[in-house]
């Protein structure tokens, strides 16, 4: 089993922001804090049922994939990663990506998972995808068999396929989805995302992101959650 730690690049609200605390209660944890959250449920589910239907993103905290977790590769280091991330954000432009819509996204039949995706396509949040999944992969060790069996490759596409074994991640470039999953694959996922988006209604009447910043989390070992590590402030940009 693997024992050495996996980092991931995310975009990730601050966690002073309300999203950030709507994220986190869903899914039971905070990964700025590593603690537990407990006692959320939508309606009609108790807590210890929600829980359940929460364990999969739970594990990896509130967030979208840019680089996907990863372990670093041989001659590489952390300090380094650091610096590369550094150097690579204060040369981005932060951007504001819009409203955020509760989203049933169906993996088969009635079954799928819920996440938060942007109302509106992006061409600055396309730009940062791609720019980020390539100017990081150095960092990347080789995917193990198991790393690779995980991603099921024989449901991939060709395309898909080919990032997978370019990037360690099928879901790259016209694949890419930007997402924040708040459930687990479960079943009767379309009522299940209506109530979320009821309690969201609630909790900031909108969901609103600026992606201002990259956020570093690592996992120390396979029984840990993931946590944010250090966030990385793109460049505000200034009117002119």
């Amino acid at each position: 089993m693997m024992t050495t730690p996996r980092y991931a690049i995310y975009v990730a609200p601050s966690p002073d922001q309300p999203l950030w605390a709507f994220g986190s209660k869903v899914l039971g944890y905070d990964a700025a804090t590593a603690r537990d959250i407990s006692g959320f449920a939508p309606p009609g589910m108790t807590a210890v049922e929600w829980n359940q239907k929460t364990e999969r993103p739970r594990h990896y905290g509130f967030h979208a994939t840019l680089k996907a977790p990863f372990r670093l590769a041989g001659g590489t280091s952390l300090a380094e990663l650091d610096q590369a991330l550094l150097e690579f954000t204060r040369a981005r432009p932060a951007f504001d990506l819009g409203p955020l819509v509760v989203t049933a996204i169906a993996s088969n039949e009635d079954f799928g998972f819920v996440a938060l995706t942007p109302s509106r396509q992006s061409s600055a949040l396309a730009e940062l995808e791609q720019l980020t999944i390539s100017a990081f992969d150095h960092f990347r060790a080789p995917l193990t068999a198991e790393e690779w069996n995980k991603r099921k490759p024989d449901r991939l596409t060709p395309r898909q396929k080919a990032a997978l074994e370019q990037f360690g991640y099928p879901f790259t470039g016209p694949d890419y989805q930007f997402h924040m999953t708040l459930s687990s694959d479960i079943p009767d996922v379309a009522g299940v995302a209506d109530r979320l988006a009821d309690t969201l209604a609630n909790d900031l009447g909108a969901a609103h992101l600026e992606v201002d910043a990259l956020v570093l989390f690592a996992q120390e070992n396979p029984t840990e959650r993931f946590r944010i590590l250090k966030r990385y402030d793109l460049c505000k940009q200034t009117k002119q």
